[in-house]
């Protein structure tokens, strides 16, 4: 069983494994630096450290999960990566198909290749489609979600390492927000979390913050435990209605 530390998922399924970086979220990417521990380790399913690997073989493992969970899919990649054929995508759908008693999460930053995929097929009714937006470079991701159709749309804003400004969360069913981990994490401001908090209670949008990450809010340098998950004593861990 693949079960996951991610507070928002039940469990991971990588069917592909190794990306490439494409924008400032992915500076200091956990799972490049993952993926290069576990091929030092000798784990099979990393040896090619992070480069792009589709793994066919495991395309049937949610088969064997019988309990209604939550998956993440390619925690350690991204699903719609330009080299990932949609011929695979298609194989990964028929698998979601056949287990209708889970939720699967796909998180990309590569929304035009999502978008051009789902242009010519349906996403299953168990399937939460979703994107990063690190950052106000980023928020044009969210234009093109909200315009396929899914049960849940969200977006994750993790690493936040900057303002995201005023946004139209217009079709948007879930927000995620939470700070960088790692040795060079960045800060992320609490005003910048804030001002995500504020505008999803505006639009009744479930609002879930992961951690503040390396930084506290206080600007002090600790372990992310340490610094905690509350926002002003408080903890928001909202998730959208489960609809299956």
């Amino acid at each position: 069983m693949s079960y996951t530390k991610i507070e928002w998922s039940d469990k991971t399924w990588n069917p592909v494994t190794g990306c490439a970086k494409i924008s400032s979220g992915c500076v200091n990417c956990y799972a490049q630096k993952m993926a290069y521990r576990l091929q030092a380790m000798g784990s099979q399913k990393y040896s090619n450290g992070f480069n792009l690997t589709l793994h066919p073989d495991t395309l049937q493992e949610p088969l064997k999960w019988t309990k209604s969970s939550t998956i993440f899919i390619c925690s350690m990649s991204d699903l719609f990566h330009e080299d990932v054929p949609f011929k695979f995508i298609d194989e990964i759908m028929e698998t979601i198909n056949k287990t209708k008693q889970h939720r699967y999460q796909i998180l990309t930053k590569r929304p035009d290749r999502m978008f051009k995929y789902f242009n010519t097929r349906v996403a299953p009714f168990n399937v939460w489609l979703g994107v990063t937006v690190e950052d106000i470079e980023a928020t044009p991701r969210i234009d093109i979600l909200r315009e396929l159709r899914s049960s849940i749309r969200f977006i994750s804003c993790e690493p936040l390492i900057g303002d995201l400004g005023t946004l139209d969360l217009t079709n948007i069913d879930w927000v995620i927000v939470g700070g960088e981990t790692g040795t060079r994490a960045r800060f992320t401001r609490p005003e910048w979390v804030l001002s995500l908090l504020e505008q999803t209670k505006d639009q009744n949008i479930p609002f879930f913050f992961k951690q503040w990450g390396m930084w506290g809010s206080d600007g002090i340098k600790r372990s992310k435990k340490a610094n905690g998950k509350t926002i002003d004593g408080q903890i928001y861990q909202m998730t959208p209605e489960i609809r299956i």
